[in-house]
């Protein structure tokens, strides 16, 4: 019999397999490197709020259903809080029941990915392409069209509404 942990460590092996065998392999093509909008540490700091900087600049992750852009239902763009590059569109938004913003796609060109096997799994890491800055994770049990979940942390971004 199988003990938890060994469940687990099964599921996410399952999980990254099917994820890459889906074609993550384009979503890992781009990596973090240098980017049009960069700063110091201190610059960085100095920017962001000490919430938005622990997400962005450290890879750290809000409590689930911490964020107001959560409950955010209009129409509108959703932008990166470290450089304000535009990410996703309201239209792709979803509720996901997980406690952060869910898209289902990005704006063309918006971001990068990379491979990210901290605490014990294997995921695929969300960042802007324009500063670098850590938003999230994307996983493969999305709606349709295209069956991707881009999970969000809320204070890693900026909502501006459409023109009315």
């Amino acid at each position: 019999m199988m003990n938890r942990r060994g469940l687990l460590a099964a599921s996410v092996a399952a999980f990254t397999a099917g994820f890459l065998a889906r074609g993550a392999g384009p979503l890992l093509a781009a990596t973090k490197g240098n980017f049009a909008v960069s700063h110091s540490e201190d610059e960085w700091r100095s920017l962001l709020t000490p919430e938005q900087f622990s997400i962005l600049r450290e890879e750290g992750t809000e409590q689930p259903g911490s964020s107001a852009l959560l409950a955010e239902h209009r129409k509108g763009t959703f932008s990166c809080a470290g450089c304000q590059q535009a990410l996703f569109s309201s239209d792709t938004k979803f509720e996901s029941g997980t406690g952060w913003p869910s898209f289902w796609a990005p704006l063309d060109n918006a971001l990068g990915t990379t491979r990210d096997t901290s605490h014990g799994m294997v995921r695929v890491e969300v960042h802007c392409s324009r500063c670098g800055g850590h938003l999230g994770h994307v996983f493969n049990d999305g709606p349709r069209p295209t069956g991707l979940r881009y999970c969000m942390n809320g204070f890693a971004m900026t909502f501006t509404p459409a023109a009315a």
